[in-house]
């Protein structure tokens, strides 16, 4: 397994309401329907079509307040993304994302950098979006 983890950003708000709304599936619904094909959504699974490609996702594990794992569910490789939060203070939490996924030397070649800079993209659009309320 090849591990990508995005730098670590602050979000002004406890840990209980970020993992409140980060810990379902079903609290994206108003974010991702119209972001992706067909969206269906559980508390514990999703599914959506991204440029025709079919994905299905499953909850894996949650430790309240500190790490939610999400797999992917019926998809042909293998990975797991990971949001780990730290309180610091009540109203200041770090959250980390990290993905482990299964790639051949050359998925590593082609995705390593995107992936990375994606983390990096989505650690910061989280971070922003929590702060902004």
């Amino acid at each position: 397994m090849t591990e990508y983890t995005s730098k670590q950003v602050r979000i002004r708000k406890p840990d209980t309401v970020i993992y409140q709304l980060l810990s379902r599936f079903d609290n994206f619904t108003p974010i991702l329907q119209q972001q992706v094909e067909e969206w269906q959504a559980t508390e514990d699974r999703c599914s959506f079509k991204a440029k025709g490609f079919p994905v299905r996702l499953k909850m894996a594990d949650r430790e309240p307040c500190k790490t939610i794992k999400v797999t992917g569910d019926e998809l042909p490789f293998e990975f797991y993304f990971w949001i780990q939060l730290k309180s610091v203070a009540p109203d200041d939490t770090r959250m980390r994302l990290t993905v482990h996924a299964k790639l051949n030397a050359m998925m590593k070649m082609m995705l390593g950098k995107k992936l990375q800079n994606g983390l990096d993209a989505v650690a910061d659009q989280i971070a922003a979006a929590f702060n902004s309320r």
